[in-house]
């Protein structure tokens, strides 16, 4: 297998995209964090004292998005034509799922997993006076398409 990310002294290089076509490209990635039951009935009523725990998630993970090829070294600097992130509150964790979007010569995937990452770290800052035992999981890659490697989605979760 041949890795596109060393040159050929064996080092690391960004990989040169500009003979590749524009194409739409989208990615879905999910993350869950973990919490009391307590926790989650104070962000659901708006009892935190930081504020709309959700609402600040959401910005922190479009945010994160926007600035995935500043603390991925190897990332490109794409551009981004869409982000959204939606929640689902269960009894003890959070689901968080981010579709991002762009036309480029390479994928989102990152900005995707970077914005519910973001998301997460942005829940676990605000919650964290309340709940100190707060675990982040299963951050992954849910669905891609577009791209000369095609299309993928997970199996199962």
């Amino acid at each position: 297998m041949e890795f596109t990310h060393l040159n050929e002294s064996g080092r690391a290089r960004m990989v040169d995209v500009g003979g590749k076509d524009d194409t739409n490209r989208e990615a879905t990635a999910r993350a869950c964090i973990k919490m009391n039951r307590e926790t989650i009935s104070m962000i659901r009523d708006g009892q935190m004292k930081k504020g709309d725990v959700l609402s600040v998630a959401q910005v922190g993970g479009i945010m994160g998005a926007k600035r995935t090829s500043d603390i991925i070294p190897m990332c490109h600097n794409i551009f981004i034509s869409g982000v959204d992130i939606e929640f689902k509150l269960h009894e003890e964790e959070i689901e968080i799922s981010a579709v991002a979007k762009t036309r480029g010569k390479t994928g989102i995937e990152m900005e995707a997993l970077t914005a519910v990452s973001v998301a997460a770290l942005t829940i676990y800052d605000m919650c964290k006076a309340v709940d100190k035992g707060m675990v982040i999981s299963d951050i992954m890659l849910i669905k891609k398409t577009g791209g000369k490697s095609g299309d993928y989605e997970r199996e199962s979760i």
